[in-house]
């Protein structure tokens, strides 16, 4: 007997969003097309819809964030649920107190939904095998596993651009090694049938065996830029490293830092993209970051879109309608 996903209920619908592995075609679709239906309520005088107005969402961030925390809080207000912010610093789990007795105090106070965010790969799948029925979770970055949530937004900000991802030839440039977004954003790609998806790194920054993930690895950087329709740089993940595996960030930036000299390799109408921080003269010059080619905020943008989808969905919505979101 085929055991069920975790990420999804008895009926196949989903009830989490811990990793993008394991998703079909069809639901990353049906996420995509939820949030273009979302995209118009960021433009409306009042930007709310009904849509979780009574659940509450508590955002669990055991990691610093500012795109991502404040991306999720706006989504979650927009479609009109509660917010609630919990300061780690300060909490329970400081004193002592474990994860999952803080988890069942807070499901106690009939919280719906935790987003988490947190340094350890696996500790959101640890808490969603622990939370009550009717209680949601949504991955917002564990280690160096998985960031569901900004590849979707990634995908979006593409298709959006680029239309079909079929004829598509896609570059991940930089710490492929240390980078959840770069993992998700890999199952998010090919799941979705891009014609040739390349990861662009030194060997030291390159996990072992990436190939079997249907990817073409390049260590050069005009090599793997060649042609390609869409870039996406990743931010050095300096705090996951250990050891020298960089000469220095000046040496890394004159081999594998985007400049528009480099960016000419590409298609003419390629665009750029990095799910931030952006460390401006390590892995981009501020003149493409800023450029004509650069999407880097429409990214931001897309995000809020991608996590109300989310959130209605996983919180047993049925994929919003454009009509009727307008009409909320």
């Amino acid at each position: 007997m085929r055991r069920r996903s975790l990420q999804h209920d008895e009926q196949g619908r989903l009830r989490h969003l811990l990793t993008i592995e394991g998703l079909k075609r069809a639901q990353i679709v049906d996420i995509l097309d939820t949030a273009e239906s979302f995209i118009s309520v960021g433009e409306q005088k009042v930007r709310k819809v009904p849509l979780l107005r009574g659940k509450t969402v508590v955002n669990l961030f055991f990691e610093a964030s500012t795109r991502t925390l404040t991306t999720f809080e706006l989504a979650a207000k927009r479609l009109s649920a509660d917010v609630l912010k919990i300061n780690i610093n300060t909490s329970a789990t400081v004193k002592g107190e474990s994860l999952l007795d803080m988890l069942h105090n807070l499901e106690a106070m009939q919280c719906d939904m935790f987003v988490v965010r947190h340094a350890d790969s696996g500790a959101a799948h640890l808490i969603a095998r622990h939370v009550a029925p009717h209680v949601s979770v949504i991955n917002a970055g564990d280690g160096s596993h998985a960031h569901p949530t900004q590849a979707l937004l990634d995908m979006l900000t593409i298709r959006r651009r680029k239309g079909e991802f079929a004829p598509l030839t896609v570059a991940i440039v930089g710490d492929i090694m240390h980078s959840r977004v770069a993992r998700s954003q890999i199952h998010a790609l090919t799941t979705l049938g891009v014609s040739e998806l390349r990861v662009v790194a030194p060997k030291t920054l390159i996990p072992a065996a990436v190939e079997s993930l249907g990817v073409h690895v390049c260590h050069d950087l005009d090599e793997g830029l060649r042609d390609a329709d869409v870039v996406i740089m990743l931010r050095l993940q300096k705090e996951r490293m250990q050891g020298a595996l960089l000469p220095s960030e000046g040496e890394y930036f004159a081999h594998f830092g985007l400049t528009e000299e480099r960016l000419a390799v590409a298609k003419p109408d390629a665009i750029v993209m990095h799910p931030g921080p952006i460390n401006r003269g390590v892995e981009i010059a501020s003149s493409v970051a800023d450029g004509p080619q650069s999407v880097i905020l429409e990214q931001v943008s897309n995000g809020i879109a991608v996590r109300m989808a989310v959130m209605s969905m996983t919180l047993g919505r049925p994929p919003a309608d454009t009509a009727e979101v307008q009409a909320g």
